[in-house]
């Protein structure tokens, strides 16, 4: 069973592995980092030509590799990006009259259901989509996946530095549209066809690898620009671009190495939003981090339960109907009682912790938190609007 993890330094421990490669914990003791987690990060580090890991204070264990870690190479590994590569928050600002959450709640699209360019070709979200999709990847396009992917309607809070969040067109009272998804069965499909033939070991041909990767990204961000348009039309307004996107499973070359994000946002004086939970809010940061840091920061609360746990324990805590409502006020859309109960609140880390890390460690600054209103996760049979015959959505009035 995992234990707890906590250094007692003030600075981020810096040590170096069984091969050359360093580790650093950007934690505090008050932080819970799993031991299983920094096994992976060992095991990692031990790699041929790894020079460095980072890992933020939203480290867990993941699939062969821990999330919440960047993690610089001379050798391209793909399984140190994992399967859904592309995966990124964006953020897009969005205009309403009202926002009654249970009333925005069920005027969310089906964003289970893939458009089609031919069936959904009136559909007014295409016109986000200029030229063509990259690898012409259309499976999956226009839906938020499973797991901890979301879009969030949400409401900006706190503004801690207003002329931070006024360059970015924003102001406490503001509402925002939060889209988390990756690229949709596009990664899985490049990282299977490396995995089939080479396992976990490096890329034979990293120039090839890297022009899939590169479509797999943009198509990510692409697929998030869908999904906030389809779920802005469906609220009665319009689309807006993004005035944040970063990116969290990916790979770039950068002073020469390869460095290898896994659950880690680009870190180098971008804005990132950093998310909490669908009970918690998130926080908008300017993000400062160094190379000590591998030019990163953490992308979320991370987990501190499994999926299996969080399963047994909530359902002994609570009933469904109450994870639909949040502490905050808000809902949840989530036909899927199993996910409900996988993605409670509770099965992750405090958010407060993880920016407090963060600031601690001169990675980032709190910009504004926001808070959610209504969260989308898959569609709730009977709640989502009607479609006419040829499946377009009915127009109802603005909100």
């Amino acid at each position: 069973m995992s234990q707890q993890y906590s250094r007692q330094e003030s600075l981020p421990s810096s040590t170096p592995a069984m091969g050359s490669a360093t580790i650093s914990v950007f934690s505090s003791p008050a932080s819970w980092i799993e031991s299983d987690a920094l096994v992976q990060c060992h095991q990692v580090a031990a790699l041929d030509g790894m020079t460095h890991v980072a890992a933020m204070p939203d480290l867990h264990p993941g699939k062969g590799a821990p999330i919440g870690a960047a993690m610089a190479s001379t050798v391209l590994y793909p399984f140190l990006v994992g399967s859904d590569i592309g995966c990124g928050i964006a953020v897009f600002p969005i205009t309403l009259k009202r926002a009654v959450p249970a009333k925005l709640a069920a005027r969310f699209p089906d964003l289970d259901r893939a458009l089609s360019p031919g069936q959904d070709a009136g559909d007014p979200a295409w016109a986000v989509v200029k030229g063509d999709v990259p690898a012409g990847h259309l499976e999956g396009l226009g839906t938020v996946g499973r797991g901890n992917h979301f879009v969030e309607l949400a409401r900006i809070e706190t503004v801690f530095e207003p002329g931070h969040a006024s360059r970015l067109g924003l102001a406490a009272g503001d509402h925002v549209l939060i889209v988390h998804s990756g690229s949709r069965g596009l990664g899985e499909r490049i990282l299977r066809a490396h995995t089939a033939v080479h396992g976990a070991g490096p890329a034979p041909d990293p120039g090839a690898y890297l022009a899939m990767h590169d479509d797999a990204v943009r198509w990510g961000s692409l697929n998030r620009r869908l999904l906030a348009a389809r779920v802005a039309h469906a609220l009665g307004t319009e689309p807006t671009e993004p005035i944040v996107d970063q990116c969290h499973n990916l790979v770039e070359i950068r002073d020469g190495v390869y460095l290898h994000r896994k659950g880690a946002a680009p870190g180098d004086r971008r804005d990132v939003l950093i998310a909490g939970t669908r009970g918690t809010r998130s926080y908008l940061v300017a993000a400062h981090a160094g190379p000590d840091a591998n030019h990163s920061v953490a992308h979320g609360a991370g987990r501190k339960m499994s999926r299996a746990d969080a399963l047994r324990r909530g359902r002994a805590k609570h009933t469904v109907e109450e994870l639909r409502r949040t502490p905050v006020g808000s809902v949840v859309v989530c036909g899927d009682r199993q996910l409900l109960f996988e993605e409670a609140p509770t099965a992750y880390k405090r958010i407060e912790q993880v920016i407090a890390d963060l600031v601690h460690h001169e990675l980032a600054t709190p910009v504004a938190t926001t808070v959610p209103l209504v969260t989308y996760k898959t569609p709730d049979i009977g709640s989502t609007p009607q479609r006419d015959r040829r499946g377009h959505r009915r127009k109802r009035g603005r909100a």
